[in-house]
């Protein structure tokens, strides 16, 4: 218990919400949904937390609408934009939203077909269509795609560790999906009908990259993201796990040798969020918004260079660089962490934590 209370899990962004931005939903505002996260103990006490920042941050009820986190136990497990990915021409227009499950939650067990043996799916089907009904999601700007048994029984237990996507390029695992060939054509005819005439997806063969090989080095648990101007070129930020992983690198060097918007591969040092259990995918969820919607959007959360000093100062004055055992006796710790919390609610101009705290 104790470890579930103290766990830092929630510093995975990806699975705080699902977003789907104003220009796909029926009523024009922004939607935002918090994970429920009921899959494992220490991820589910998250979701109140989540929802009451995410009401702070989005505030405007003529454009944001801030939904609970799905009700329902593992029947809608939902864990966020983990498993969704917006393709678009550009991230101003419509787009098709991509949700990718694990499971159905009405299965009865492992005799169901593409059931996994070694472990369950975390995202339910009938989660993504929760979330896609109460975004007002049209029918014709939705694809959902059942992950692979195999992946999942990889360690591949988000779709984020198997597959990233940037306005029309998806690059996937071959074994990422079940029927991959049908998802890619239905994904690429409903771009179409958007106006997205040019869907490219970049597969890589497991002759390439076993599954276990892309769980080891988390190649596709990476970022990929529009460099500026308006030339369609696009980055990809990896851990930097792969530079030194041969199969992973060959295939790097793949990409970048080969005509596709890929045209940049950054190197990140991430072995610490590694090891605890994360990439740069963590950082998946993004939050498509208007000028005027960004306008909306609480001020004290948004980066500029004198909140960045004022972050990095309380990480200096808060952040223990050691912790024993022996720490974890009596109420010490617990009061530094409130302590912090209740600074950072100072600097972000946020209520963070519970007020009878």
């Amino acid at each position: 218990m104790l470890s579930a209370a103290t766990s830092a899990s929630s510093m995975w962004t990806a699975n705080a919400a699902t977003v789907s931005p104003s220009s796909d939903t029926a009523d024009g505002r922004v939607h935002l949904t918090p994970a429920n996260l009921t899959t494992l103990l220490h991820r589910s006490i998250e979701a109140e937390q989540t929802a009451r920042i995410l009401r702070q941050i989005f505030s405007a009820p003529d454009h944001f609408m801030v939904h609970d986190p799905l009700p329902g136990g593992s029947a809608l497990a939902d864990e966020g934009a983990a498993n969704h990915t917006r393709f678009s021409m550009n991230h101003r227009g419509s787009g098709v939203e991509f949700f990718v499950y694990g499971r159905s939650g009405l299965e009865s067990g492992s005799s169901e077909p593409h059931s996994s043996r070694r472990f369950s799916g975390r995202q339910t089907l009938e989660a993504s269509r929760a979330i896609a009904r109460n975004h007002g999601l049209q029918d014709e700007g939705v694809v959902f795609a059942r992950q692979s048994p195999e992946a999942i029984d990889a360690g591949v237990f988000h779709n984020d560790v198997i597959a990233v996507g940037n306005e029309n390029i998806l690059l996937y695992h071959e074994q990422a999906f079940i029927d991959s060939d049908d998802v890619l054509a239905l994904l690429r005819s409903r771009l179409a009908a958007r106006g997205c005439s040019e869907f490219v997806p970049l597969c890589v063969q497991k002759e390439e990259l076993t599954l276990e090989d892309a769980a080891e080095c988390y190649l596709f648990n990476s970022q990929l993201v529009s460099l500026p101007g308006e030339t369609g070129a696009m980055a990809l930020i990896v851990p930097s796990d792969c530079e030194e992983h041969p199969r992973a690198r060959r295939v790097l060097d793949r990409l970048l040798a080969e005509k596709n918007p890929i045209e940049r591969v950054d190197f990140i040092d991430v072995r610490q969020s590694m090891r605890n259990g994360g990439g740069p995918a963590c950082l998946r969820l993004r939050v498509a918004l208007t000028e005027q919607e960004a306008g909306l959007i609480h001020s004290g959360v948004v980066m500029t260079p004198k909140l960045a000093e004022r972050l990095e100062a309380w990480v200096e004055r808060n952040y223990r660089d050691a912790l024993t055992p022996a720490d974890l006796v009596g109420d010490g710790l617990l009061c530094e962490g409130r302590n912090a919390f209740l600074e950072l609610e100072e600097i972000l101009d946020l209520k963070i934590i519970h007020s009878e705290f």
